[in-house]
């Protein structure tokens, strides 16, 4: 019962309610614009063009699960129009470049999209004359790792050895600067507008195809019977199924728009401190899954470096929000492998099966 008080909690929220979601042609942007309109919001996304067209978001536009504006975010005057004349109650950025290993490649076009991209939303925000609630989606990747068997809460120091990493921390600096700067929380009731981060872990599930990523890379092998190549077996990350994140954004910008001056700050969204695997675990789990397939370790000396350890701590969404994964490590895996063993005909009816079953397990 608890959980379907949530899922009434989340429709009270949304039902009616304009959401303006950044990023929604992209893995967790769609799944977040699916949840929004399966709760009755009128949403508006507003990102690049798709990359690709068996996507999550690809497969469930026809539905019309959103107005869809292609369009780059560093477009600031582009970007203040569509929010203005949009005049959303909801503001979720989610608009990124968001790969640890392409932005060694990219790294000022990382830093402009992450650091200007989320500036620009933000003073974009500054010209809506209307109450609004923000959240900023960054990285569990913002804290300065010390590669140490520690949980990292949301006061901890801000860091990031690689572009990306570093790229979302300073977005966490750009949104406490407009926080203090325009939308501080003691002048709440001049300007309107309430602000919270969001920091998740490593988020998988049904259509993701981006290039450099685990379980699209895995998916790709087992399709064509290859030996799945994995990079750093022994690294542990907090994998979570895409729905854990997004049901705690939901939750969170709620909670910040009933209650500004109690929820404004940042959350850690991720699975219990027990529930971290490796990247060994994880592909052996997918192989069990998919019910067949086999891996080979390609690592290598001198290869880019990417954080061995990372665990988070997430008390205070758990105790302050209320919030709590409903999937362990190993049954996200089971649901994302069971997402891409649908024909792409069924993605799009179970890509809303998923949402109905997880907001009333």
């Amino acid at each position: 019962m608890e959980n379907l008080v949530m899922h009434d909690q989340l429709s009270l929220y949304y039902k009616g309610k304009k959401a303006f979601v950044t990023g929604h042609t992209g893995f967790k942007g769609g799944w977040l614009a699916a949840c929004l309109h399966s709760f009755g919001a009128k949403v508006k996304g507003y990102a690049l063009e798709a990359e690709y067209p068996n996507g999550i978001f690809s497969l469930l536009q026809p539905l019309q699960i959103c107005e869809s504006v292609i369009a780059d975010i560093r477009e600031r005057d582009k970007l203040i129009n569509e929010i203005g004349s949009f005049q959303p109650d909801f503001i979720f950025h989610l608009a990124a470049q968001p790969l640890v290993r392409l932005s060694y490649q990219i790294p000022t076009e990382t830093f402009d999209v992450n650091v200007t991209g989320t500036a620009s939303l933000l003073e974009a925000v500054t010209r809506l004359k209307k109450r609004s609630t923000v959240v900023v989606v960054t990285t569990d990747k913002v804290y300065e790792n010390k590669e140490k068997d520690i949980l990292y809460n949301e006061d901890d120091v801000l860091g990031g050895y690689d572009p990306y990493s570093a790229s979302k921390a300073c977005a966490e600096l750009v949104v406490s600067s407009f926080r203090n700067s325009f939308f501080n929380i003691k002048e709440f009731d001049s300007h309107q507008k309430s602000i919270a981060t969001a920091r998740a872990g490593n988020v998988i599930g049904g259509g993701d195809w981006r290039e450099d990523r685990l379980v699209p890379d895995i998916v790709r092998s087992l399709q064509q019977k290859k030996n799945i190549e994995v990079r750093n077996p022994k690294s542990v990350r907090p994998w979570q199924h895409v729905l854990e994140p997004i049901s705690g954004y939901l939750l969170l910008a709620g909670l910040l728009d009933e209650k500004p001056k109690k929820y404004t700050g940042a959350y850690n969204f991720g699975p219990l401190s027990k529930d971290h695997l490796t990247v060994k675990q994880l592909v052996k789990i997918a192989i069990q899954n998919w019910g067949k397939g086999d891996w080979k370790d390609i690592s290598a000396p001198g290869q880019l470096h990417e954080a061995g350890l990372l665990k988070l701590d997430t008390d205070r969404a758990r105790k302050k929000l209320g919030w709590k994964p409903k999937l362990n490590s190993a049954e996200a895996i089971k649901w994302a492998i069971d997402w891409y063993k649908q024909p792409e005909e069924k993605q799009a009816e179970y890509t809303f099966k998923q949402i109905r079953d997880y907001f009333t397990l």
